[in-house]
């Protein structure tokens, strides 16, 4: 009987092993886990630099050319697109009414199969900032931002995402929207 020895490291019931194409969260650093001590792993990226973080940086990464191939073969399907409109709604074309953003991934795109936690993930933020863009654009001085609960990784990213801009940002009403969300008040110029 043959066994095999795999060194692997486990994230919040998700296992990382070496071999396992990743990545991280906040660079643009995508490669393969080459080493794994304790809570740090060596990333061999596709530069070939080998970059050390801490296991809380990094997703599973799907296979690009896989991903790729799904999206064309979806996109030479008339009746289905990958990315639909953001679901963003506006109460009423009144300025200083709330532009409510759900960014839950199935409300973004027409079928998350096959991609990476770190595509959704980029595809929220994506969202998350051309709305803000616009309602910038439109002097909106209101945005809810619907995230979910979750581990909390998008709601980090969001407020990574709003120190970039002339806004405050704070716990929308628990009795609306329960604990997933986010809302933003933008400082504008008077014109």
């Amino acid at each position: 009987m043959v066994f095999k020895l795999y060194l692997c490291i486990v994230k919040k019931n998700r296992i990382f092993k070496l071999g396992d194409k990743i990545a991280m969260l906040n660079e643009p650093i995508s490669g393969t886990i080459v080493k794994i001590n304790k809570e740090q792993v060596v990333i061999l990226a596709e530069d070939d630099f080998e970059y050390e973080c801490n296991i809380c940086e990094i997703v599973q990464n799907s296979n690009l050319i896989d991903l790729l191939d799904e999206v064309i073969s979806e996109n030479t399907n008339p009746k289905k697109t990958v990315f639909s409109n953001p679901s963003s709604k506006i109460k009423n074309n009144n300025k200083s009414e709330i532009l409510e953003v759900d960014l839950h991934i199935h409300e973004l795109v027409s079928s998350e199969k096959g991609m990476s936690n770190y595509e959704m993930l980029q595809i929220q933020i994506s969202t998350a900032k051309n709305n803000l863009e616009m309602a910038i654009r439109n002097r909106r001085q209101r945005i809810v931002f619907i995230h979910g609960i979750g581990a909390g990784i998008l709601k980090n990213e969001l407020y990574k995402l709003f120190k970039k801009y002339p806004l405050e940002h704070y716990d929308a009403s628990y009795q609306k929207y329960g604990q997933g969300a986010t809302e933003v008040y933008i400082y504008q110029n008077k014109k």
